[in-house]
This record gives C-alpha cells, sequence and structure tokens, in this order.
C-alpha cells in the first residue's frame, strides 16, 4: 500500500493531467512549474476540452492573465471561466482548446529592469515550452492567445507585441497602461515606485526622468508607434466607468486608428470588476475561437434588433409639418388635455426611417416604464436650434414646459446640433449622440466649451461605432468628460455606423432619456 501512495505524486510529476491512478480531471488548479530563471515554482490552473481524454488529437492554448493582487485560480473562482466555456462549447460556438491560467506574481509579465525578476524570460522559455510538453497542444503561435485584465491586460497586449511569432491573438481587457503625460504627472511619488518605478526605473525620480529606455521596451504606445503590426488580432474592451483607463484605452484605440492597425475596440457600461470582465467573455472566446479557425471575426454577440410594424399605425393627425420638422404626437393626444414630454430626433432622417423609429417608440409605451412623449424630427438646419424649434414647439403644442422634460437625440450630421445645445445651460435635460459625423466647415463647432458647472446639470449618453470615422472625437468627449468628472454613458459599439446601427441602438437611447426625464 505504501508503495502505491508513493507512486502517484510521480505520475502526477510526469503528467499534469492524472490525478489519481486510472482517473483524469478535467480542470485543475494547485499545478506547478519549477522555474530556474525566477528561482521558484510558479503555480498554474488548467482547463481540458472534454475532447481531451477520448482523442489523440492536439488543441490550441488559451493563456489567461490574472490582474494585480489576484493569482492563478481567480479567473476560475471570480471569472467563472470554466462555466463560460462549457456553455460556448454546449452551443458549438467555439472550437476546443487548453487554457492556461499561470500566477502572474506582480510582474506585469515582464520582466524589471534591474533583471532581479525576469518574469517574461521565463514565461516565454520556459512556461510556454512546458505546457506544450506536458499537455497535447498545437505549439504554433498561430494558435496561442492571450487575454488579460488589468495588470494581465497589459501583459496579454505588450507579450504578443514583441513576440508576434509565438502568439497571433491577443484579448486585453481593462488594460492597466498610463499615457506618456500620464507616467509622468501620477503622484503620490511611493506609490508610483511601488508600481511603475520598480519595473521600468527611475525609483524616486518626477517628470521627464521617468521615460527610461527600458519603459519605451514596453510601453504599448511605443510598441504599436515602431512595430508593424501585421498577423496580430486584438480585441480590446474597456469599461466606460474607469477612471485612469478611460484616457489611456482610449488613447490606445485612437493611436491603432491614426496607424491603421485592424483591430476591434470596445466600450460597454461597467468598470474595474469582474462583473465586467465575465461579460466580456462570450466575445472574446468567439473571437479567439474564429481567428484560430482563421476565420474572420463573425461579430458580437447582439440582442434581438427592435422590431417594427410594416404599415406603422400612425393616424395622419399624429403627423404634422412645420417648415423642417416632422412632429408625431401620441395615439392619445386628441383625446387628452394632459402635457407631455418631448423627445427631439436631429440628423437626416428619411419617411420610412421616421415611421420606423415613431412606430417603435409607440410600442414601447405600453411598457409602464416608458411615457408617451411628443416626437420632433429636425434635419439640424436651423440657425438658433433653440429658439426656432424648441420655442416653436412648445407655442404650438401641449408640452411640458422647462429643460426637465426635453431630450435631444442626434444622429450623424445632427450632431452637431446636439453638441451646440450641451453648452446652453438649462436646455435639455438629456443628450444623446449617435454616430456623430461633422462635415470639415463644422469641426470647430465640436469643442466642448460649457464649463463643468453648467455641464453637470444634464445627462450625456455617448454612442460610437467602433469602426466610425470620428472615433477621434468621441475618445477626446469620453476623455473631456472623465477629466472634468462629469457623469455620462460612453459606448463603443460593434460597426461603421448608419441608419441601422442607430436603429440597434434605439431601445437604449429611449431608455435613457425617458428615464432621465423622470429623474
Amino acid at each position: 500500500m505504501k508503495l502505491r501512495y508513493l507512486l502517484i505524486p510521480f505520475i502526477m510529476t510526469l503528467l499534469p493531467g492524472l490525478a489519481a491512478a486510472g482517473s483524469y480531471f478535467r480542470i485543475m488548479e494547485g499545478l506547478s512549474m519549477y522555474s530556474a530563471v525566477l528561482g521558484k515554482e510558479v503555480k498554474y490552473s488548467v482547463i481540458l476540452p472534454n475532447e481531451y481524454f477520448s482523442s489523440e488529437k492536439s488543441f490550441p492554448v488559451v493563456y489567461l492573465f490574472h490582474g494585480l493582487g489576484d493569482n492563478e485560480s481567480s479567473w476560475l473562482e471570480y471569472g467563472h471561466l470554466s462555466q463560460y466555456i462549457d456553455e460556448e462549447r454546449r452551443t458549438e460556438q467555439i472550437v476546443p482548446a487548453i487554457y492556461i491560467m499561470p500566477q502572474g506574481f506582480r510582474s506585469y509579465y515582464i520582466n524589471d529592469y534591474l533583471g532581479k525578476f525576469r518574469y517574461e524570460d521565463m514565461f516565454i522559455k520556459e512556461f510556454i515550452p512546458y505546457i506544450d510538453s506536458a499537455y497535447r497542444t498545437i505549439p504554433d503561435g498561430r494558435y496561442r492567445a492571450i487575454i488579460g485584465y488589468s495588470m494581465g491586460g497589459f501583459g496579454a497586449l505588450v507579450l504578443p507585441l514583441k513576440y508576434p511569432d509565438v502568439f497571433s491573438i491577443s484579448v486585453p481587457l481593462s488594460i492597466s497602461v498610463r499615457t506618456d503625460s500620464q507616467y509622468l504627472t501620477e503622484a503620490p511619488q511611493k506609490e508610483w515606485d511601488q508600481q511603475w518605478g520598480r519595473l521600468f526605473g527611475a525609483e524616486g525620480k518626477p517628470g521627464k526622468e521617468r521615460i527610461t529606455e527600458f519603459y519605451k521596451q514596453n510601453s504599448p504606445f511605443y510598441l504599436l508607434s515602431k512595430e508593424k503590426i501585421s498577423r496580430l488580432k486584438i480585441y480590446i474592451d474597456n469599461g466606460d466607468d474607469e477612471q485612469t483607463l478611460a484616457k489611456s484605452n482610449e488613447e490606445l484605440h485612437m493611436l491603432m486608428m491614426d496607424r491603421g492597425i485592424r483591430h476591434e475596440f470596445r466600450v460597454r457600461n461597467g468598470g474595474h470588476e469582474f462583473l465586467y470582465w465575465r461579460e466580456a467573455l462570450p466575445n472574446a472566446l468567439r473571437f479567439i475561437s474564429d481567428a484560430f479557425e482563421n476565420k474572420p471575426y463573425r461579430g458580437d454577440q447582439k440582442l434581438s434588433p427592435p422590431v417594427w410594424l410594416n404599415e406603422p399605425a400612425i393616424n395622419k393627425e399624429q403627423l404634422i409639418r412645420i417648415r423642417n420638422c416632422i412632429i408625431v404626437l401620441p395615439p392619445e393626444y386628441s383625446e387628452t388635455t394632459r402635457l407631455y414630454p418631448v423627445l427631439y430626433f436631429v440628423g437626416q432622417f428619411d419617411t420610412i426611417q421616421m415611421k420606423k423609429i415613431s412606430a417603435f417608440f409607440h410600442e414601447q409605451i405600453i411598457n409602464p416604464g416608458i411615457p408617451p412623449c411628443i416626437l420632433v424630427f429636425s434635419d439640424g438646419s436651423q440657425v438658433d436650434f433653440l429658439s426656432e424649434t424648441v420655442t416653436e414647439m412648445e407655442k404650438n403644442f401641449r408640452i411640458r414646459p422647462g429643460k426637465r422634460f426635453r431630450a435631444i437625440i442626434g444622429f450623424g450630421s445632427g450632431s452637431s446640433v446636439v453638441i451646440q445645445t450641451m453648452q446652453v445651460p438649462e436646455s435639455f435635460t438629456a443628450f444623446i449622440l449617435s454616430d456623430a459625423r461633422f462635415a470639415a466647415a463644422d469641426e470647430s463647432r465640436t469643442q466642448i466649451q460649457g464649463r463643468k458647472q453648467d455641464l453637470a446639470f444634464a445627462w450625456y449618453y455617448f454612442d460610437a461605432p467602433s469602426a466610425g470615422c470620428n472615433y477621434r472625437f468621441y475618445g477626446n468627449l469620453h476623455i473631456h468628460f472623465r477629466e472634468k468628472e462629469i457623469y455620462h454613458e460612453y459606448r463603443v459599439r460593434e460597426g461603421t455606423g448608419g441608419f441601422e446601427w442607430f436603429f440597434e441602438g434605439l431601445p437604449e437611447y429611449i431608455q435613457y432619456a425617458t428615464t432621465k426625464i423622470h429623474k
């Protein structure tokens, strides 16, 4: 009996997937590899595909990096990783793969500048070869991906940029990174030293002295500026409630767009937490799976698109034209004496599109959470939108007075009107920008000049297409509002914009506008 128990640890060392004689586990944590580079054990967790024990097939590998203060079990415990993988496999949305979660310590997954803790060398030269020898992997960079959050997001971007032959897929979430301007001014010095100085050098140094050559060799901003990025497939996801990372992640996106580096970029509702990172997993796993199969990305999971009636039940009495505006009244308007809130839609909408929006909105009124409203469609050609349109509407229709009962939604070229009215205090309670587009002559009108105390008394929702032409406007707007600490919602959704893209976002716009009207 003693011999049997002595043999089990020996067998487990030879075969990491073997837990006891004759039995295998698919999900394991507490495994380890001794690193000669680090002079210590490096722990890791693993999820094997169901097919692993029933075939001799080899599989792609996904490495998952954790954040600062977490460990090799965090993706399992807090990320619910195995549940997400199993669900995507059950519905045959992803190919089978091996998932490896290494212990990252506090390394940011790179070597430190003094060479005292060479995590990057360990990972590239020891850990990956070890995994390739211990498990039936496909030992080819085309079949290796990295996902990481926060500190792990840094590693998930930097390592594939530095080793494009080792990795072909990068999915960084909420990347813990700084722009140069943030890096130069971050304080207090002691905290900067603990997070950055120990890694990149210049401990105890302020300002420009912090920009060391070692820092440049590991900053994604410098790597993306000089490296030719061709084969690498990148999917970045960052929450709109992030603070410091709002600017740095947006700046990375803008740099990549400027350089023509193909990538997916998303901003959703949320912050620096596992709830956000878990919700990123379905699209991240599908993105990786498509890349493993050398297929174009199929696109994000979407909610069911809004439905509308082919023949909208809008009576002629509900449709009124005044100058360049179309007014759509609630179905009950002629039967009541009550006053109504109003939603202004500003943009180049054709008749069918206005009917689509109106029909969908009237269907939503059945929901007690959506109040009946007057809808006003304008092409935005008025010189002074507030005096020429809003004042006239309130003279001619039963509209509740005051900015509290007004919301404005700008689409495409109509967004310049929204930008102008944002800078007029007490004009609207909610401002929504969707697929903002500006002619060159209008660019000067897109600058936000309003004071914080004026802008703070309204609600804002900015919705940008991921491959839209005005990525800089949106990115800088988000950064500006975040730095001024003005509450707003910000989204970057998949697509290039246009009316159908706008219509997909319409349920959110209506919910947001009407909720804020009743706030």
